[in-house]
């Protein structure tokens, strides 16, 4: 057998450069590069090789803090419809616990992301090194072991021969659209630097097959019996119908037998906002369109989706006595759930033979084609409501959503994850082009806002890629705005700077709290001894310009229209600090969701609330 050797850094790179993967007969490169930030650990291994071995494809991305560089590799996949993936390199100890967060978004959220970070001495001579964790009674744990409970595989390295295996299994789980997320494989530095005779074969074009799973005949059957049963069918389209690509056959199949569509967060902009079949978000923070018509569906089709909190508005949206889930996903953990009956299929092969069947069947909803386009008429008209909201006082959050919407073309993608916008765009944005809004919502983490848009922009560099994110989002995470000047990479960063974490605070005064605590962006206050003085006030726009971008500030309607003209000419990052009024997003419709509110307490208020939030929980599905 042919040899090479190699370091195990070395292999691994060489291993990875040699990844293909296959989708409906066409081939993409799965590893794109290396994002990382070198420190010991990672440095004289994946460092040494990224620099050294000439013969390499992987781009290396200086990455500016550990967690922003999983979270932009996570966006540029999720962007690639997980058919392109980036491998993630830290140091040990802090730097590999900072991408746990990552991780951990990515694996709920079912994007391919790889993990490399560096480990204590396989050997231990030098133990403890500085950052190690020592652990008395187990010195085999090191901080990585936190990797364990957010990987979808983990494994440690501590020979360089097990490199091949491990390798292997972190493709197969990468590539398999079931089964997909984090994949952490820890490197202990000096196992990085050790040589070994790899046989050549190892690194020879590997293509990993995502093959399509066709419906069985039985579950298709199954499933054509339940839709004929039912008259006020619903569909729920989640992310998985983007990455299977199946928004053709959604909107065939929806038009075909006048079924409606919502959608997850996402599933968002898998059908065009005026659509007539296009009912929007369901759920919590659902439009009020869809959320009559999943009270009153007979059945819900999900497609591709978790079933989660958020879109099941905690399993009270569906309240016809008779309702039935179905539910299409190549995942049984997911598609499983809410005792639902379970399609075990690609969600565009299965779209395909159900709209076959169902038309040689003469299938047709029930549904009333007046009275859906009357939700919606009447959907569309609250949003231009709350798009035209004007104040003295300010920008109220809606208004400076409706400002951006307009000005949004086709091409346009808006990132963002956290605070009281996912509820806001959910329920409001309007989607012009297919994939053009990309939600974390998953893990709702904040912090993704910048970093995801960067791996957008990485992903579709012809595009105008724009974060949409609040005050207390940009203070936890903005760091790969560096990277996208480094890179000449431009983004746009929106910040709607109202005065804290406004959205729990609406949650909290929502549940019993009369003024809020602890959740607006404001000084102590001498006279209380509480956070209940004046805003701060920050000058978002200053920071960035510090950092090198562009920066504006908008305080008026016009200022924002303004500054977002001179935005899409620039040729550089830019930031548009928006200055709106707290308090003044979306409220829900039609809709609920559970939260832990106190049992026992000295107030009125919160006693109250717990009192309502028991009557829903009367309503809501046991399981």
């Amino acid at each position: 057998m042919k040899t090479i050797r190699l370091t195990t850094a070395q292999a691994l790179l060489k291993f990875l450069d040699a990844q293909y993967v296959e989708l409906d007969g066409e081939e993409h490169k799965f590893v794109k590069g290396v994002y990382g930030i070198f420190g010991h650990g990672n440095l004289l291994g994946i460092g040494e090789a990224l620099e050294n071995m000439k013969d390499l494809s992987l781009t290396f991305y200086q990455g500016h803090n550990e967690q922003g560089i999983v979270h932009a590799a996570t966006a540029y996949a999720k962007q690639k419809n997980r058919l392109e993936i980036f491998a993630c390199t830290s140091s040990i100890g802090p730097g590999a616990l900072n991408m746990v967060v990552g991780a951990a978004t990515a694996t709920v959220n079912r994007i391919p992301v790889l993990l490399l970070p560096g480990d204590t001495f396989a050997d231990r001579q030098p133990d403890p090194v500085l950052q190690q964790i020592e652990m008395p009674y187990n010195p085999t744990i090191t901080s990585n072991d936190a990797f364990k409970a957010v990987s979808k595989y983990w494994d440690r390295i501590e020979r360089p021969e097990q490199l091949m295996s491990a390798a292997l299994n972190a493709m197969r789980v990468l590539t398999d659209p079931a089964e997909t997320g984090a994949v952490t494989l820890c490197l202990p530095q000096d196992v990085q630097g050790e040589a070994y005779d790899y046989p050549v074969e190892f690194f020879e074009k590997r293509v990993h097959h995502i093959d399509r799973r066709p419906p069985s005949l039985p579950a298709l059957e199954r499933a054509v019996d339940l839709i004929l049963q039912k008259k006020k069918p619903l569909i729920i389209a989640g992310g998985g119908v983007h990455y299977s690509l199946a928004v053709e056959e959604l909107r065939e199949f929806a038009e075909a037998f006048n079924i409606p569509v919502s959608v997850t967060q996402a599933g968002k902009s898998v059908m065009l906002w005026d659509h007539p079949l296009n009912m929007g978000g369901v759920g919590t923070t659902g439009t009020l369109a869809a959320n009559i018509l999943a009270k009153e569906a007979d059945l819900i089709i999900a497609i591709g989706t978790r079933l989660m909190d958020f879109p099941t508005a905690s399993k009270t949206a569906f309240q016809n006595p008779d309702v039935k889930i179905l539910s299409i996903n190549v995942n049984p953990f997911d598609g499983l759930k809410m005792d639902a009956e379970y399609l075990n299929a690609d969600a565009k092969l299965a779209l395909k033979e159900l709209t076959r069947i169902l038309k040689e069947k003469s299938y047709r909803s029930g549904h009333s084609e007046e009275r859906l386009k009357e939700l919606k008429a009447q959907w569309d008209r609250e949003v231009d409501r709350l798009y035209s909201l004007r104040s003295d006082k300010g920008i109220p959050q809606t208004a400076a959503l409706g400002v951006i919407n307009e000005f949004a073309t086709e091409n346009d993608i808006f990132v963002a994850a956290a605070g009281s916008l996912p509820g806001d765009l959910h329920r409001l944005w309007r989607c012009k082009g297919i994939k053009t809004y990309h939600m974390e919502y998953g893990f709702s983490c904040m912090g993704y806002e910048v970093s995801g848009t960067f791996g957008v922009k990485m992903a579709e560099p012809e595009k105008e890629a724009f974060a949409l994110l609040s005050d207390g989002s940009f203070l936890m995470l903005h760091s790969e705005l560096i990277t996208s000047l480094q890179e000449g990479k431009k983004i746009n960063v929106i910040i709607l700077d109202n005065g804290g974490f406004q959205s729990i605070n609406s949650l909290q005064k929502g549940h019993g709290s009369k003024t809020g605590f602890g959740n607006e962006l404001r000084y102590r206050s001498k006279t209380t001894g509480k956070l209940d003085g004046d805003y701060m006030k920050i000058d978002f726009a200053g920071i960035a310009k510090s950092l090198g971008t562009k920066a504006y500030t908008a305080r008026t309607i016009e200022e924002l229209k303004d500054a977002l003209e001179k935005a899409r000419k620039e040729d550089i990052s830019v930031l548009i600090d928006v200055k709106v009024l707290p308090g003044t997003q979306s409220g829900g419709y039609e809709s609920w969701w559970r939260v832990g509110v106190a049992e026992v307490s000295e107030s009125d208020t919160v006693r109250k609330a717990f009192e309502e939030n028991q009557k829903y929980m009367k309503k809501a599905r046991k399981w």
